[in-house]
């Protein structure tokens, strides 16, 4: 699921270039997955809490195929902010049930490593995004067509493995409220504040790469080849896959301020990169990176799968990934709005920067203190 949401990411230039639109309306577009991710949040956050965690996944599915089917058929501007806004709404739907649905599968003494499992995984296909997408669309036919044409397939052979996958809990009350509602039982709540902090960090960081490392490649490293463009931004994604499995025996709590820790670094050595407009600082911004990403989101999901409520798993899982979400997409957009009021997009960055580092520093304090019960 997580490979649609980067998929696009080397194609931007080529839609810019067909759609004649501006570098705002490019962020604007990247961020319109954001709207699909708060309605699947509050609406069906906690749906597979009630009706089961396959009944769930497959249908987000079926939504997933439509988001693509948009961007396979785009015939302007629109198609695009449909694909991405209907992709959101499929990844969030299947992330909340995903992840509760994989803690399940462990028992309790191992549910760390249902959080390993799913941020592995999660980084692979947001890796194999933009790599396939990039090769395909440098050197093989119809380059806004081919990649969605392959990723239709690796859906349907998804669909096929969540409806043959076992469901964990067999009695759901089976009930279903399309009223709105997310949330964080009482009792968790000052724990819970650390790690979802730590995941809007992490993904505000992930997010504005992706949005970042293109044009920085085109524009000032004059760099077109889509699939270099694609293989960078893939960069970040396998080194934090590789971390994840390297440092799979620190405890919850250490992975995740490791994490807030190392993001300052990557987010030096990323402004770095664009103040000398140099590719080596910005493969090492992006190994930074990958590494800051992987401890940071590793450690924060299983500290929220440590101390969610058994009854309310899916629903906090969901609230998590609510911040994970936002700071994915929301942050983007401000640093294009400041770029435009600036006329300066070294001046955004730096602001963007200044404020991520700012958020780790007091996500860092705030989980010495409140996490300590899950070293």
């Amino acid at each position: 699921m997580f490979m649609g949401s980067t998929l696009l990411t080397p194609l931007y230039a080529l839609y810019a270039e067909r759609f004649g639109f501006s570098q705002i309306v490019l962020t604007l577009v990247y961020a319109a997955y954001v709207v699909g991710n708060l309605a699947a949040l509050l609406l069906f956050g906690r749906v597979s809490d009630h009706i089961g965690r396959r009944r769930t996944a497959w249908p987000a599915i079926l939504v997933a195929i439509a988001g693509t089917l948009a961007f396979l058929f785009a015939r302007s501007l629109a198609w695009l902010f449909v694909g991405r806004a209907v992709s959101g709404l499929a990844i969030g739907i299947a992330t909340a049930a995903g992840t509760a649905w994989l803690a399940e599968l462990e028992p309790p003494e191992h549910r760390a490593r249902a959080a390993l499992v799913a941020t592995t995984a999660n980084f692979i296909g947001i890796a194999a995004g933009p790599i396939v997408a990039g090769l395909l669309a440098q050197y093989a036919p119809a380059p806004l067509r081919l990649s969605y044409l392959v990723y239709l397939f690796v859906l349907a052979a998804t669909a096929l493995v969540v409806v043959l996958a076992p469901e964990p809990v067999m009695e759901r009350d089976g009930r279903f409220s399309m009223h709105p509602r997310i949330g964080v039982a009482r009792a968790i709540r000052p724990a819970f504040v650390s790690p979802a902090v730590a995941a809007f960090c992490t993904f505000a960081f992930i997010g504005f790469y992706a949005a970042l490392a293109p044009s920085l490649l085109a524009q000032k490293l004059h760099q077109t080849n889509h699939a270099v463009g694609g293989a960078v931004v893939g960069e970040l994604f396998i080194v934090a896959a590789l971390a994840n499995f390297l440092a799979r025996r620190l405890s919850s709590r250490s992975a995740m301020l490791a994490g807030l820790a190392v993001q300052l670094p990557a987010l030096a050595l990323l402004v770095a990169a664009d103040a000398f407009a140099s590719l080596p600082l910005l493969l090492v911004a992006t190994a930074v990176g990958g590494m800051s990403a992987a401890l940071g989101y590793r450690g924060s999901l299983e500290v929220v799968n440590a101390i969610a409520p058994e009854n309310r798993r899916a629903e906090t899982v969901a609230s998590y990934m609510l911040a994970c979400f936002v700071g994915n997409s929301l942050p983007v957009i401000g640093v294009a709005l400041l770029a435009a009021a600036t006329a300066s997009n070294d001046i955004a960055l730096d602001i963007f920067a200044g404020t991520v580092a700012v958020l780790a520093i007091i996500a860092f304090l705030f989980g010495q203190r409140r996490v300590k019960a899950i070293a």
